[in-house]
Protein backbone atom coordinates (compact mmCIF):
# COMPACT_ATOMS: atom_id res chain seq x y z
CA UNK A 1 0.00 0.00 0.00
CA UNK A 2 1.43 3.28 -0.73
CA UNK A 3 2.10 6.17 1.42
CA UNK A 4 -0.24 8.47 -0.13
CA UNK A 5 -3.34 10.20 1.50
CA UNK A 6 -6.48 8.83 -0.59
CA UNK A 7 -8.30 12.00 -0.24
CA UNK A 8 -5.67 15.39 -1.16
CA UNK A 9 -3.32 12.44 -3.01
CA UNK A 10 -0.25 14.15 -0.28
CA UNK A 11 2.47 11.68 -0.87
CA UNK A 12 6.45 11.42 0.21
CA UNK A 13 8.88 14.20 -0.71
CA UNK A 14 12.52 14.25 -0.83
CA UNK A 15 14.05 17.05 0.66
CA UNK A 16 17.96 17.97 1.29
CA UNK A 17 19.32 18.53 4.71
CA UNK A 18 22.35 21.13 4.85
CA UNK A 19 24.74 20.77 7.29
CA UNK A 20 27.07 23.68 8.32
CA UNK A 21 29.49 22.68 5.48
CA UNK A 22 26.59 22.63 3.30
CA UNK A 23 27.00 18.70 2.78
CA UNK A 24 23.67 17.60 1.02
CA UNK A 25 21.79 14.59 3.11
CA UNK A 26 18.61 13.47 0.76
CA UNK A 27 15.97 12.71 3.14
CA UNK A 28 12.02 11.90 2.54
CA UNK A 29 9.52 13.75 4.05
CA UNK A 30 6.30 11.57 4.74
CA UNK A 31 2.85 12.60 5.39
CA UNK A 32 1.60 11.92 8.57
CA UNK A 33 -1.50 9.32 7.62
CA UNK A 34 -4.31 7.93 9.39
CA UNK A 35 -5.97 5.16 9.17
CA UNK A 36 -9.95 5.84 9.94
CA UNK A 37 -13.16 4.49 9.60
CA UNK A 38 -15.10 7.06 6.67
CA UNK A 39 -18.07 6.80 4.66
CA UNK A 40 -17.41 6.29 0.92
CA UNK A 41 -20.36 6.44 -1.71
CA UNK A 42 -23.20 5.20 1.23
CA UNK A 43 -20.72 2.13 2.58
CA UNK A 44 -18.36 2.12 5.32
CA UNK A 45 -14.39 1.92 4.48
CA UNK A 46 -11.27 2.08 6.10
CA UNK A 47 -8.94 4.20 4.02
CA UNK A 48 -5.88 6.45 4.78
CA UNK A 49 -5.84 10.13 5.02
CA UNK A 50 -3.87 12.96 6.22
CA UNK A 51 -4.43 14.55 9.39
CA UNK A 52 -4.89 18.23 7.36
CA UNK A 53 -7.63 16.10 5.52
CA UNK A 54 -8.90 15.42 9.24
CA UNK A 55 -9.04 18.75 10.40
CA UNK A 56 -10.46 20.50 7.20
CA UNK A 57 -13.54 18.26 7.62
CA UNK A 58 -12.71 16.36 4.01
CA UNK A 59 -13.45 13.02 5.52
CA UNK A 60 -16.99 12.26 7.02
CA UNK A 61 -16.39 9.38 9.53
CA UNK A 62 -18.49 6.31 10.43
Amino acid sequence: MAKCCEICGKAPRKSAGRSFSMKQNIRTQEPNLQSVKAVVNGSTKRIRVCTSCIKAGKVQKA
